[in-house]
């Protein structure tokens, strides 16, 4: 059953979108685009202990990253050459741009390799919030700037970063496909799931609307504007 009404009532709050990165701004997973290049041949046993539940998010992809031995320049040529946004994405942030609606990248994953892609596709401005990178010798070093209070161990929080802007006045528009999303879908106010999220929005009773591409939040966005 796909539910389609959102989880609050109409608002004239200003809108502001979230946007998960992989496999939901990006067409691709860009980690794994990475890791199937770069990364050592255990990477996918790593990955099956994760999804199992014996690794946090956190705790899997710094180990996966780690093993690689590939600068990151070199990463993001990569990723540059061999992945792409999803169809409406530049349309939607030209939109919220004109029509000043605040519009982010909320995402678990590394900033270097987010950045590069948003780069090349020029929305190089479009705010990022996700795992800060640096190199520390010939290692990467990781940053969790967005954290929740006695939950450290997790990383990074994306229902944080929905309350902050909800705290700022904004109907949040959160849009993700993976279980780390789930956080911030039960609080955004206007949620889009495909995949593994909208099962288990589904599952938990937490309403949204079937994502496809970002036409989908466009129109949206269209309508609520249509209406004031």
């Amino acid at each position: 059953m796909n539910i389609t009404q959102s989880n609050s009532e109409p608002s004239k709050l200003k809108p502001c979108v979230l946007s998960d990165f992989d496999d939901t701004a990006a067409h691709q997973n860009v980690a794994e685009l990475l890791l199937n290049k770069f990364g050592d041949p255990t990477w996918t046993t790593i990955r099956d202990n994760f999804r199992k539940g014996n690794l946090t998010l956190k705790d899997y992809q710094e180990i996966v990253f780690r093993n690689i031995t590939t600068d990151i320049p070199t990463m993001q040529k990569h990723v540059q050459e061999n992945a792409s946004l999803r169809p409406y994405f530049g349309e939607l942030a030209e939109y919220c741009c004109v029509n000043d609606y605040p519009m982010a990248i909320v995402s678990q994953g590394l900033d270097f390799y987010i950045q590069a892609l948003l780069d090349c596709e020029g929305y190089g401005s479009i705010p990022v919030f996700a795992v800060n990178t640096s190199i520390n010798g010939d290692a990467i070093s990781y940053q969790y700037d967005y954290v929740r209070p006695g939950k450290e161990s997790l990383g990074n929080s994306k229902g944080l970063i929905v309350n902050e802007y909800q705290k700022k006045g904004h109907i949040v528009y959160y849009i993700g496909d993976g279980r780390s999303d789930f956080e911030a879908a039960v609080e955004a106010d206007i949620v889009f799931a495909h995949s593994v999220l909208a099962e288990e929005c589904e599952q938990q009773n937490i309403p949204f609307i079937p994502f496809t591409d970002f036409g989908d939040v466009l129109t949206a966005l269209r309508s609520v504007q249509d209406k004031t």
